[in-house]
């Protein structure tokens, strides 16, 4: 068991049909096509419809994932979703997926750790494969953020979406050099007031909308991601030059840009998506790794850096070499 690797070896998404413009916004708020560009890079963002939940856009990205795969839900023994904007206060929304997918014997359950959602999961799901706990998990970002945005403030509603991504993670105990190389969490709840949503079940008995302090956000993303991917590749004993493509947060243009500058990492490593789709929060790394996936820009053997940031503070990164071994 000593020996044993987690491997990434599929992924699939899920984007609402439904997209909104930073045109569209403008009826809304005090704001501007080009406003919204210069400081985030986003250009447009997907909405659910009406009756559409978190749950929809996981499984649609779950059963993609499994078909790319070529695996079945019963291949399944571990369902971790990471979202803030579960459908139900209880339970957690992977039970519904996993019964949705028909995955009667996977062990389901959710990750709340906001933007970082998606590393943390990750890390999770590694710890207990590699311990033994299954052959096979499923993580699942995946948000519909559109729900607890107030839209009449500009602040933050220009800068989130709602979608899914999800990965297949397998055991494997003759892969030595790939799958999960390294990962790094942290937390710091001293910082809880920059970023956050304004209501909860035993607060104030509802849902709330997000509020942020995005100057004080961008100024600890860039020196809080920096230092936790100096620290993953110290714990994989690994430069940076080997790193294929980073594979960021999508949150802010500025904010990619400014890691990118720090690993030195030229545009053709550095995988980004926010100008599609914006600030997925907990699904932005799995849609971003699922579109470079589905160019051909990420190939089996290629090493990734994911890192992300969000509310709590809560951040992490992960590097992980993507696929299976040949032969």
């Amino acid at each position: 068991m000593a020996d044993a690797a987690t491997l990434m070896i599929s992924v699939g998404s899920y984007l609402p049909e439904r997209i909104m413009t930073n045109q569209e916004l403008t009826a809304l708020v005090d704001t501007s096509d080009e406003w919204i560009r210069q400081r985030t890079g986003i250009a447009q963002r997907h909405i659910v419809a009406k009756g559409e939940k978190t749950s929809d856009l996981a499984r649609h990205a779950a059963e993609q994932a499994l078909d790319s795969a070529g695996l079945v839900a019963g291949d399944l023994d571990l369902i971790i979703i990471a979202t803030s904007t579960p459908d139900d206060t209880f339970p957690s929304t992977a039970t519904k997926v996993q019964h949705q997918l028909g995955a009667h014997q996977a062990v389901a359950f959710d990750v709340q750790a906001v933007c970082a959602g998606f590393v943390y999961a990750l890390d999770v799901a590694d710890a207990m494969l590699t311990a033994g706990r299954g052959k096979r998990a499923m993580v699942i970002g995946a948000e519909s953020f559109s729900k607890i945005l107030d839209w009449s403030d500009r602040s933050t509603c220009v800068l989130f979406g709602d979608g899914a991504g999800a990965v297949i993670l397998e055991r494997s105990d003759n892969a030595t050099g790939y799958g999960v190389l390294a990962s790094k969490l942290h937390a710091d709840g001293a910082h809880r007031d920059i970023l956050y949503v304004d209501g909860g079940p035993s607060s104030s008995g509802k849902v709330g909308h997000v509020r942020m302090e995005g100057n004080k956000v961008f100024r600890h993303a860039v020196d809080k991601l920096s230092s936790v991917m100096d620290e993953v590749l110290e714990a994989a004993d690994m430069p940076v030059s080997d790193v294929d493509w980073l594979v960021p947060h999508q949150a802010n243009i500025r904010i990619i840009e400014g890691m990118q500058k720090k690993m030195g990492l030229s545009d053709d490593r550095v995988v980004k998506t926010v100008h599609e789709h914006a600030n997925t929060s907990a699904a932005s790394i799995p849609l971003a790794l699922s579109a470079a996936v589905g160019d051909g820009r990420v190939r089996d053997g290629h090493v990734l850096a994911f890192e992300a940031i969000g509310g709590g503070l809560v951040w992490g990164a992960a590097l992980v070499r993507y696929g299976r071994p040949s032969g």
